[in-house]
């Protein structure tokens, strides 16, 4: 289930990330362990997140996941181990909200694609998710919430 998109302009948003080059069937495996060390390392820094965690997807192939998992912060970060200062671009996007399980994402993208598609809206390469309800939040997945946002060119 996906919200009624909206077109809006996005502000660059300072994060804490950590670059991941992984095969798709890996996410699961990865993604967990990864923010946990993503938060170890700001505590460590006395930095705090400033919202949700977030995959920003550099390149996708259908096999390949290239990314930077990563939380926005209130605070510089310095480098540490895999985490690295980075930032979410300012860029006009199209965004929604997807409610349910993680599996159900591709899905949920593949419709997202569809009514940029529809209404004409050329996609950029990259695109990034928020995580604002997770396993962290509810044990359950109807209740999970991710944020989609999808740059588009001009």
């Amino acid at each position: 289930m996906l919200t009624a998109p909206q077109i809006i302009q996005t502000e660059v948003q300072h994060a804490a990330v950590i670059h991941l080059t992984i095969p798709r069937h890996e996410m699961m495996r990865v993604f967990g362990p990864a923010v946990g060390e993503l938060m170890a390392a700001l505590a460590d820094q006395e930095v705090q997140p400033d919202g949700a965690v977030f995959a920003h997807h550099l390149k996708m192939s259908p096999s390949t996941f290239d990314f930077e998992l990563g939380v926005k912060v209130s605070a510089p970060v310095k480098a540490i181990g895999r985490v690295r200062p980075s930032h979410l671009p300012a860029a006009r996007v199209a965004r929604t909200v997807y409610s349910g399980p993680y599996e159900g994402l591709p899905a949920a993208w593949g419709e997202f694609n569809k009514w940029m598609s529809t209404n004409r809206y050329e996609q950029g390469e990259n695109l990034w998710e928020l995580y604002l309800v997770g396993p962290q939040s509810t044990p359950d997945p109807a209740n999970w919430r991710t944020e989609l946002n999808r740059p588009i060119r001009n």
